[in-house]
């Protein structure tokens, strides 16, 4: 298996606590995170060398992660694992994925690349790479289901993990905070790359916050240490280190569940605080390279994922010269202040949170069981 980010890693976790006890003398290896370590999971490299966004940022890194491919590649040829599983990364997971198909290596991946949204073009790529696609989002189906791929919905891992009423009070004691606090949780991104370029804008809008109402308490959470300093270096640099935050080691769930808005890079994180029934402000910043070749690739308005699911602007988005400190303080605000819109926004994200939610560890496993059987037979 190979996983190339913290949300892989929570993917791939959820997987694995479904297929260990099916196979538990099975060694499952390659690269992944802690959750896929707590089943017996063992690392060949580090996730973090995976874990790079952005064309020229992925460029700059190219050579590293290649050779971690190549070595990959030769390791798997010779020993012919009863199955491959690509999590997510689909540049550095869906070439692989071919050359081990063609060795005669069953391969799934684990899960679908955002085709619907752009490079439409990658479907022709993932048939020759992949014997099964596992797929989170109900309308994914289809459309491998056209392109005579085999599929799997399996639900969303997320919707199990995360409770249909999620408990404000348990978080707010967890982390420490008052319970008649207004809590504003920042999500910059778990990537080198996110903090880079969003955790300026993200924190400047604390400020203008804070300039608004002092009484509101910002938590910030780090998905690691090297996250950790690497954000405090960025802090100090952009002169924003009088800001008062919160900053706690991982324990992101909780900071969400605690909070009464978000501010939230896009990604998986956005679903997760969706899945919190939390108002939001989704906004992501990048190169300026990367944004000028990227935003005309799109095929649809929305980048977040609680907006594609529910195929409608349900929470604002601001992308890379938008996401002002200003923007994102002033609809954070009205996120704050009115209350019919947090009403609404809640029983939109309840079903969301439904329409999700499947027995995903369970119902992965047994496809991988099938995929494996189908080569022996």
């Amino acid at each position: 298996m190979v996983a190339g980010e913290t949300s892989g890693d929570l993917l791939a976790g959820r997987l694995l606590s479904g297929l260990r006890p099916q196979l538990p003398d099975s060694l499952m290896h390659g690269i992944g995170g802690p959750r896929m370590a707590e089943h017996g999971f063992v690392n060949d490299w580090p996730m973090d060398k995976l874990a790079v966004r952005g064309l020229f940022e992925v460029l700059a890194h190219y050579r590293e992660i290649s050779g971690i491919r190549k070595q990959l590649r030769e390791r798997l040829l010779v020993e012919k694992p009863e199955v491959f599983i690509g999590v997510d990364a689909p540049d550095f997971n869906l070439d692989l994925e071919i050359q081990l198909k063609q060795a005669g290596i069953p391969t799934m991946h684990y899960i679908s690349p955002s085709i619907w949204a752009w490079r439409g073009g990658r479907i022709k790529k993932i048939a020759q790479a992949v014997s099964h696609m596992l797929v989170v989002f109900p309308f994914e189906e289809q459309i491998y289901r056209d392109a005579g791929i085999p599929v799997t919905y399996v639900g969303h891992p997320l919707a199990q993990v995360i409770p249909l009423q999620p408990d404000v009070a348990a978080a707010r004691t967890e982390l420490g905070l008052p319970l008649d606090a207004t809590i504003v949780t920042i999500l910059p991104g778990s990537r080198m790359s996110e903090l880079k370029y969003n955790t300026e804008a993200f924190i400047a809008a604390a400020k203008l916050l804070l300039q608004h109402d002092p009484k509101i308490q910002i938590v910030v959470p780090m998905a690691g240490t090297k996250q950790r300093s690497y954000y405090i270096k960025l802090v100090v640099e952009a002169g924003l280190e009088e800001v008062p935050v919160l900053l706690i080691d991982g324990q992101s769930h909780a900071a969400i569940a605690a909070a009464d808005a978000v501010l939230v890079a896009s990604g998986t994180a956005s679903l997760e605080v969706a899945l919190f029934k939390k108002p939001m402000v989704i906004a992501y910043k990048m190169m300026e390279a990367s944004w000028q070749i990227l935003r005309h690739l799109g095929y649809q308005p929305w980048i977040g994922l609680p907006n594609i699911i529910a195929r409608d602007f349900v929470v604002p988005e601001f992308l890379q010269h938008a996401a002002s400190p200003q923007a994102l303080a002033d609809s954070l605000l009205k996120q704050l202040n009115d209350a019919g819109l947090r009403d609404s926004l809640k029983q939109r994200f309840t079903d969301m949170h439904h329409s999700l939610l499947l027995d995903t560890a369970n119902v992965s496993a047994q496809a991988v069981l099938e995929l494996m059987a189908s080569r022996k037979a």
